[in-house]
């Protein structure tokens, strides 16, 4: 009997029509473990090189892991990935919700799609059976109706349903996917991958169960996190608040971006909170399958923005987006963004950067009314950022250049339009100020996905006012230290590399960070104990975080075969400017320190002066078909 995972990898080719099951063994399982090694591991063995991530050629992942759907909080994500339309590098984003168990129960372990149907289709699979059904009907329609229409088609209101709306059927770069209307693979343009290929949907029922070894050990861990669920301080926020519990405390701090990342003070941030969000709009609490956190938000609003609560609610990193840093600070109208983008399925971080991009160019004459249309585009105009989302979702004048990116969106503008432009590989900042917090920093310039702000746990965990419990927690990686939140040191280097392993772990496992150490309940000896539950494995820590390294260095070798290196791990000058008001004014990047901070970082990777891993690195990791696959396309590493 095979414990945890189902044995079963789906292979849907579009064009051919042709549908396989492949059946790894166990060792690829032990030695990958699912999600985003997964998706790394298709991806170099299959794609070839300089494939534009648009063309039938590129292959779209869906992966899960040898935990998920099993009855824990936090074991229900899925990853996404495919080569990224918006950096032209590794892409992957991650979900939560049900549809990653579903997945599971439906019988298999991933989805690995080729090709392109010649029209609009999507895939429906039960128990098992597949089959690729006609969407001519649902093309062009919002994800709400979608959902409704392949579920009454089918008399089943548990179908659950990964769609694309009107922005990813417009190859939007930062078109993202949505399950049940409100969990989004948000980042890397997976979305336009999805609409290349003609596929709308991908809808799955099951009613199989994740077999588990030790089912009492798992339901002792359960036990404990029932019980500490509201001990924990940054779950009890999550509960109360969403992560929108963030806000205030990290404006107090200085760290709270807005306008376009010229400030980490927002004077109406307490209008835009998760406090302001309970006492005025948010109707109900919802949470992902088998968690009791519920830490998502479901909103409703009336009067001049109205909003469907079955799309949610904003999440903390759409807030600043499409509020601070847009210089809006009307909470309903920041939730009625929320649901335009959910609609349109279009990255909210990603959007919101455009547009306060734009804002920027325009209050600086580089863009006119001529290039808005009329269009006043200034901070602070909420009837602006509305409009504005429409037009990138139906690429309409100015919002066909923004929905290319902002990197692409400065080029073709030109002037000194780049210098607005707040991305690292072509993919937008989220909303965690890298000035002043180093890790922040190197995860933004050094994340092989572009940048990202869940690479490594954030430096506030560890610096000299987070709670004990946290710094307890992450003894067990050998931190034993407080370190400055803004500090981009020797220590701050090496507590990010062991980090971002445990991260990356956490990627390829598909577990959820708001349920895990260093700052939430479930200690690294529970993850450890229950993945060795569910398998039936007798696995370690040594063991878990080596599969979180090698996820990193797969993903470096996808993107050396692009031609990423060391010269897109940069950070825009901005980060090299002070912050200009709150707690965190003048607080800038070291251009110096960052460049021997990086250079440090490359020897503790044990990666070559362009940040390519080296044959060492590879065959330590028992990636030997790694060297062999870079060394045919003729990419020369070094010993």
């Amino acid at each position: 009997m095979l414990y945890g995972y189902t044995g079963k990898i789906l292979r849907i080719d579009l064009t051919s029509k042709k549908i396989e099951i492949e059946t790894p063994d166990e060792n690829f399982y032990r030695s990958y473990m699912g999600g985003s090694n997964i998706g790394a591991y298709y991806l170099l063995k299959e794609l070839k090189p300089n494939v534009d991530p648009l063309n039938p050629e590129n292959i779209l992942i869906i992966s899960l892991s040898i935990v998920t759907g099993i009855n824990s909080p936090g074991f229900s994500r899925f990853n996404v990935a495919a080569k990224s339309p918006l950096t032209g590098c590794f892409g992957e984003s991650q979900s939560g919700g049900y549809f990653g168990a579903e997945l599971k129960f439906s019988g298999y372990d991933g989805i690995v799609i080729k090709g392109r149907a010649t029209s609009p289709c999507y895939i429906y699979i039960k128990d098992g059976n597949v089959e690729i059904r006609d969407a001519k009907d649902l093309w062009g329609k919002d994800i709400k109706e979608v959902q409704e229409i392949i579920r009454s088609k089918n008399n089943d209101p548990k179908i659950r349903i990964l769609t694309i709306g009107k922005g990813a059927e417009n190859l939007v770069r930062y078109a993202c996917i949505i399950s049940d209307l409100n969990h989004a693979n948000g980042r890397n343009g997976l979305g336009a991958v999805m609409a290349s290929k003609n596929l709308k949907a991908v809808a799955v029922r099951g009613s199989k169960k994740v077999n588990i070894a030790d089912v009492e050990v798992v339901k002792g861990q359960n036990k404990y996190f029932r019980e500490h669920v509201k001990d924990n301080p940054r779950t009890r926020d999550l509960n109360i608040y969403g992560t929108a519990s963030g806000v205030q405390p990290m404006n107090l701090d200085g760290q709270l971006p807005a306008y376009n990342y010229r400030t980490g003070f927002f004077k109406h941030a307490e209008d835009i909170s998760g406090e302001k969000m309970v006492s005025t709009i948010l109707i109900r609490r919802e949470g992902c399958y088998a968690c009791p956190v519920k830490c998502k938000r479901v909103v409703k609003t009336n009067g001049k923005f109205i909003t469907d609560p079955d799309y949610g609610g904003p999440e903390y990193e759409t807030i600043i987006s499409l509020g601070s840093n847009c210089g809006i600070s009307d909470i309903k109208a920041i939730a009625y963004a929320n649901e335009l983008c959910n609609r349109y399925t279009i990255d909210t971080i990603s959007t919101g950067s455009a547009i306060a991009f734009a804002m920027e160019c325009f209050e600086n004459g580089i863009i006119t009314r001529t290039d808005t249309n009329g269009l006043e585009l200034k901070f602070g105009n909420t009837d602006a950022m509305i409009e504005m989302i429409e037009k990138i979702a139906i690429r309409e004048g100015l919002g066909d250049i923004l929905a290319d990116g902002v990197k692409l969106a400065a080029e073709k503008i030109g002037k000194s339009a780049v210098k607005y432009a707040m991305q690292a590989k072509g993919q937008e900042f989220p909303y965690q100020e890298p000035r002043a917090a180093g890790m922040l920093a190197f995860s933004y310039a050094f994340s092989p996905i572009g940048a990202d702000h869940v690479v490594a746990e954030h430096d506030g965990v560890f610096d000299f006012s987070a709670p004990e419990i946290f710094l307890e927690q992450a003894r067990v990686f050998g931190l034993l230290e407080r370190i400055e939140s803004n500090s981009i040191n020797e220590k701050k280097v090496r507590m990010f590399c062991y980090l971002q392993n445990y991260t990356s772990f956490l990627d390829c496992l598909c577990i959820c960070a708001f349920v895990v150490a260093p700052a939430q309940i479930f200690k690294m000896k529970h993850i450890v104990d229950i993945v060795s539950a569910v398998t039936g494995w007798e696995t370690s820590l040594w063991e878990i975080m080596k599969i979180g390294e090698k996820r990193i260095n797969m993903a470096k070798c996808f993107n050396a075969r692009e031609g990423v290196d060391i010269k897109d791990d940069i950070l825009p000058d901005r980060m090299y400017e002070p912050i200009q008001s709150g707690a965190r004014k003048g607080d800038k990047l070291n251009r110096e320190k960052f460049k021997y901070s990086q250079m440090l970082y490359y020897r503790m990777r044990n990666w070559d002066d362009k940040s390519i891993p080296t044959k060492a690195k590879l065959y330590e990791l028992d990636l030997g078909w790694v060297v062999d696959n870079l060394e045919a396309y003729g990419i020369k590493l070094n010993l």
